[in-house]
């Protein structure tokens, strides 16, 4: 690391290249898919690729990434994400690719950065809000970090319009937002929905100022 010329306080440090690359929307969009996606396009350009989930996420198996079309690919299961880093370190890796990043604690945003600035590419997916339609866990700062977003959009499951929300029910019933933030399931405790259709119960006063929360 060299001092700066044209700022002698700062430090100027040269890095490898590395990249950050986030898949985000609501469930049901195609986020998983992607991911596997280029995954696959990188072992066949013969990198060295490595895939991680949270241990939460065990709707389809526990060691792959599956997307609701039936695509996977294998993957380890881990609940923090200092774990990402122990794995890495223990073999080359290229490509690092991470699927429900939104579970993860804010600590996966130290982690993926300390990755990129070592040269690898990450490529990160998740839900960007959760089923109360705030966003969800570390993605708002991964979003702001990221080199590429792609914000993927799934089809409302009333109306058919583009759904950008991911609706909660509880027995067919829409969610309280004073639920808990995580229930792990899939059709059969959530649906895709647009801005109009979609909707939550209970919502405190002091929030009800946002359009899609009244």
């Amino acid at each position: 690391m060299t001092a700066s010329k044209e700022f002698p306080g700062a430090v100027q440090e040269v890095l490898t290249t590395g990249k950050l690359e986030i898949i985000c929307g609501p469930m049901f969009s195609g986020k998983s898919e992607e991911l596997i996606r280029r995954l696959r396009r990188a072992i066949i350009a013969k990198q060295r690729v490595m895939t991680f989930k949270h241990a939460l996420d065990n709707r389809f198996s526990f060691d792959c990434v599956a997307s609701h079309t039936g695509d996977k690919i294998d993957a380890q299961a881990i609940d923090t994400p200092e774990r990402i880093l122990e794995f890495v370190k223990k073999g080359g890796v290229d490509v690092i690719g991470i699927d429900e990043v939104q579970f993860f604690a804010n600590s996966v945003v130290y982690v993926i950065d300390e990755l990129v600035h070592s040269g690898k590419r990450v490529i990160a997916a998740g839900l960007d809000l959760d089923f109360k339609g705030i966003p969800f866990g570390p993605m708002p700062t991964l979003l702001t970090l990221a080199d590429e977003v792609m914000k993927l959009k799934a089809i409302c499951a009333i109306c058919g319009k583009d759904a950008p929300f991911s609706q909660r029910l509880i027995d067919g019933k829409p969610a309280k937002y004073t639920d808990p933030i995580i229930l792990i399931g899939a059709q059969e405790s959530y649906q895709a929905r647009c801005r109009t259709c979609y909707t939550i119960e209970q919502v405190p006063p002091a929030i009800q100022k946002f359009s899609w929360l009244q």
